[in-house]
């Protein structure tokens, strides 16, 4: 059983709101910080972003994303828009809850996904859209920042 999950926040202190996710998703691998632009929605602040590799099937991984964003306080008024904590499961094995997606249908375009998953995993493969390091090539360029000054 392994889930990948995406982890990002914009609002108040973003580096504790993802240390806090991953002391709720308690992964098994955890990427590097990287600082990214918003896609979609109002116009907001920049996201800091990571992908963490737990031992759960989708439903465990979507149980403890929906707890760890309740945690930071999460509240879904705007579709895209700011978040304290956003946790997606990107992939996941079965049982898959009714209501969750996977594969994470946006995930093949999204370099704030795919950069931090290629350190935890150089060789990953995001099921029906191909290797991750090559859907990340094949994004050209988005602004994705690795911090190197930030760690979980």
């Amino acid at each position: 059983m392994t889930a990948v999950l995406s982890i990002g926040s914009n609002l108040g202190d973003r580096l504790a709101a993802l240390r806090l996710a991953v002391r709720v998703l308690q992964p098994r691998a955890v990427s590097g910080v990287w600082e990214t632009a918003p896609v979609g929605g109002p116009e907001q602040d920049d996201y800091l972003n990571a992908v963490v590799v737990c031992e759960l099937d989708a439903t465990g991984a979507w149980a403890l994303a929906q707890s760890a964003e309740q945690a930071a306080g999460r509240s879904r008024v705007v579709r895209w828009g700011p978040r304290t904590l956003d946790v997606d499961v990107v992939v996941a094995d079965p049982p898959v809850p009714d209501g969750l997606l996977v594969p994470h249908p946006r995930a093949h375009e999204r370099a704030f996904v795919l950069a931090p998953w290629t350190e935890v995993d150089a060789d990953a493969v995001l099921p029906g859209a191909g290797a991750v390091r090559d859907l990340l090539a094949g994004l050209g360029a988005q602004d994705v920042r690795r911090r190197a000054d930030l760690h979980l």
